[in-house]
C-alpha cells in the first residue's frame, strides 16, 4: 500500500513538472508567434509533397503537419525541435506500402504510423537512445544521401508529366531518360518554373515565403491558362475540406510486413531526431533527454495516425527554420501546427488545384538541398572504412526497400564498430622506473628466457578485440622460465573470448616453464574469470586492483620476479 502511494506521488510530481515545463512564457510569446507563422506556411507544401511521395491524398500530409508539431511540441525535451513530416520518413513509409492496393493504402498508412509511434515510445521507455550512437556518421550520411537521390529519381516522372515504368526509382528515371518522348512539355515547364522560384527566393530576403510562392504562382498559371494536360492533385482523388477528426485504425490491415516497415520508419525517425537534438540545444543550456524525445516523437506519431496523418519526426529543416525565425520556447512549434489548422479549413478546397509537377519540384528541391557535398567529401577523406560504409549504405538505399537498407546500415555500423575496436587495439610494454613510474615501450614480438614482461593494452578486449590481442602477445616459444604480466585496470567487462585467449596463452607459457599474471582486475571480474573456468591458482595468477595506480602491477612484477628466482634455485 505504501509503495502504491509512493508511485502515485512520483507520478503526480512528474505531471506537475511537465505542466510547469509547457506553461507559455508571456515574455517570449510574441517571438514564438512570429516564428510560428513561416513554419506553418512552409508546412503546406512540405506536408503535401511528403504525402504525394507516399502516394496518398496530400491532405493526410497536412493533417500530420497539424498534429505532429502540437503533440510532439508538448512532450519533447528539446524545446526547439519541430516534429513534422520528413522526406526520409515518407520514403520509408512509401517503401513499406509499396505492395498495398492504392484503395487500401490510406488505412494501412494510418496503422503503420501508429505502430511506428508505439515502437518509438517503447524505445524511449527502454532508454534505447544510447544505442543511436552505434549508427555511424558515415552510414547515416550514406543513407540520407541515398534517400535524397532516390527522391530525385522517383519524382522525375511527375516533374516531367511522364508515365514511366520500373521496379525502382533508378529504373524509372532510366526509363524516362531513354524515352524522352514521354515528357509533357507543359508539365516540364511548370516543374522547371517551380524549381526556379525555389532556388531564386529561398536564398533571398523573401525566403520565408519562397515555398508558398512556388506553390501558388505555378498553380495560378495552370488555372488561368487552362493547361488541362498538366496533372493536378485533385486528379488523384477528392480533397476533403474538413476538420481532422480521430479515427480508429483498421486492424484488418495488420501484417508482419507492415510491422517491419513501421520499425524501419521508427529507426529513421529516431536517429534523425537524435541528430536534431544535438543541432538545436535548449536556449537555457538544459541538456536534452534522448529517451523523452523518443517518447515525444512516438506520441506525435500515434496522434498523427489517429487523426489520419502520416509518419512524423524531428525535422531538420523545420527545426532550423524555427530557430532561424527567433523561436524561444516549445510554443513556437506548437503554434506552427495550430496555425495550419485554419489554413486547411479555409483553403483546403484549393489544394486540389495544385499541379503534380509543383509537388515533385518541391520534393526535388528539398532532396537537392539536403545533400551535403562537404560532409560527403570529409567522410571520404577519412579512409577506406568510412568509404565502404558510405557507398554501401548509399547503394542499398537506391536499389533495396528502405527497411532492408536501414537493416544493412545498422548491421554495417555494428560490424564497422567491432572491426574498428579490434584494429585499434595496441599492446605496449611497461618498463618500471626507480621512482615508481612506468615507461612505455613497444611490446616485444618474442619473449626472452628468464625475464618478466609487463604489458598494457589499449582498446576493446571484447569480441574480435580479444583475438587481436592473441595475435599481438609476445610469442613464448623457446623462452624458458619467463613471465608475462597483463595490466587490466579500468576494464569493466571481459567476454568469453578473452578468457579463452588468456587460458590458451597461459598454457603456452606454462609449457615453456613460464607463468601469466593478470593485474588490476576489478573484484567482479575476478569472480567472472573464475566462473569462466580460468584457474587463477594455476598457470594464471590474478592480482586485484587497489586504489593506488600501478600498485597491483608492481605487486605482480614482484611476485613474478620472486617466482623466477625460486625456479632458478630449484634448477
Amino acid at each position: 500500500m505504501a509503495g502504491s502511494r509512493e508511485r502515485a506521488a512520483r507520478a503526480a510530481t512528474a505531471v506537475r513538472g511537465w505542466l510547469r515545463s509547457i506553461r507559455p512564457s508571456r515574455r517570449h510569446l510574441r517571438a514564438d508567434v512570429v516564428a510560428a507563422v513561416p513554419s506553418a506556411v512552409g508546412s503546406v507544401p512540405d506536408g503535401m509533397a511528403s504525402a504525394a511521395l507516399i502516394g496518398v491524398n496530400p491532405v493526410f500530409g497536412l493533417y500530420a503537419s497539424i498534429v505532429g508539431p502540437v503533440a510532439g511540441g508538448l512532450a519533447t525535451s528539446t524545446r526547439m525541435m519541430v516534429v513534422a513530416t520528413t522526406t526520409a520518413a515518407a520514403l520509408a513509409a512509401a517503401s513499406a506500402l509499396d505492395g498495398v492496393d492504392p484503395a487500401d493504402r490510406p488505412a494501412a498508412l494510418f496503422l503503420l504510423t501508429i505502430i511506428a509511434g508505439v515502437l518509438m515510445i517503447a524505445a524511449g521507455l527502454l532508454r534505447l537512445g544510447r544505442y543511436a550512437r552505434f549508427v555511424s556518421h558515415s552510414v547515416m550520411t550514406g543513407f540520407l544521401t541515398g534517400v535524397a537521390a532516390s527522391i530525385i529519381f522517383g519524382q522525375l516522372s511527375g516533374f516531367a508529366g511522364a508515365d514511366v515504368s520500373g521496379s525502382t526509382n533508378v529504373a524509372k528515371a532510366f526509363d524516362l531518360i531513354t524515352h524522352p518522348g514521354l515528357i509533357d512539355v507543359a508539365s516540364l515547364g511548370i516543374g522547371l518554373a517551380t524549381l526556379g522560384i525555389l532556388f531564386g527566393l529561398m536564398n533571398s530576403r523573401w525566403s520565408t515565403f519562397g515555398a508558398l510562392a512556388a506553390l501558388v504562382v505555378p498553380t495560378l498559371v495552370v488555372v488561368v491558362f487552362g493547361l488541362d494536360g498538366v496533372e493536378q492533385v485533385r486528379d488523384a482523388g477528392e480533397i476533403p475540406r474538413e476538420l481532422p477528426l480521430p479515427v480508429l485504425p483498421d486492424l484488418g490491415m495488420f501484417t508482419f510486413e507492415l510491422v517491419v516497415g513501421a520499425a524501419a520508419v521508427a529507426v529513421i525517425v529516431l536517429v534523425q531526431g537524435a541528430g536534431v537534438s544535438e543541432a538545436a540545444p535548449n536556449p537555457d543550456g538544459t541538456p536534452s533527454d534522448t529517451g523523452r524525445d523518443f517518447v515525444a516523437q512516438g506520441v506525435a506519431n500515434v496522434a498523427a495516425g489517429l487523426f489520419r496523418g502520416q509518419p512524423v519526426g524531428g525535422s531538420v529543416s523545420g527545426t532550423a527554420l524555427n530557430v532561424a525565425m527567433g523561436a524561444r520556447t516549445r510554443w513556437a512549434a506548437i503554434l506552427s501546427g495550430a496555425l495550419l489548422l485554419p489554413i486547411v479549413l479555409l483553403f483546403g478546397g484549393l489544394v486540389g488545384l495544385v499541379p503534380t509537377p509543383v509537388l515533385a519540384a518541391v520534393l526535388i528541391y528539398a532532396a537537392i538541398t539536403s545533400i551535403r557535398p562537404g560532409v560527403v567529401a570529409a567522410i571520404w577523406r577519412t579512409g577506406a572504412t568510412s568509404q565502404i560504409a558510405l557507398v554501401t549504405t548509399f547503394a542499398a538505399t537506391l536499389v533495396l526497400p528502405v527497411a532492408a537498407a536501414v537493416g544493412i546500415g545498422v548491421a554495417l555500423s555494428l560490424l564497422l564498430q567491432l572491426n574498428q575496436e579490434a584494429m585499434d587495439l595496441k599492446v605496449v610494454q611497461l618498463e618500471p622506473l626507480p621512482d615508481g613510474r612506468f615507461r612505455e615501450r613497444p611490446a616485444p614480438r618474442r619473449l626472452e628466457p628468464g625475464v618478466v614482461v609487463a604489458l598494457d593494452v589499449y582498446g576493446s578486449l571484447l569480441y574480435a578485440g580479444a583475438r587481436t590481442l592473441q595475435a599481438r602477445l609476445p610469442d613464448p616459444a623457446g623462452a624458458h622460465g619467463s613471465a608475462v604480466v597483463i595490466r587490466l585496470r579500468g576494464r569493466t567487462a571481459l567476454g568469453a573470448t578473452f578468457y579463452r585467449v588468456v587460458a590458451g596463452y597461459a598454457r603456452r607459457l606454462s609449457d615453456a616453464g613460464g607463468r601469466l599474471y593478470l593485474s588490476g582486475l576489478d573484484p567482479q571480474l575476478l569472480e567472472q574469470a573464475r566462473r569462466a573456468g580460468v584457474d587463477l591458482d594455476g598457470p594464471v595468477r590474478a592480482v586485484a586492483a587497489t586504489d593506488v595506480l600501478g600498485e597491483s602491477t608492481r605487486h605482480a612484477l614482484h611476485d613474478a620476479d620472486a617466482w623466477l628466482l625460486r625456479q632458478a634455485g630449484e634448477r
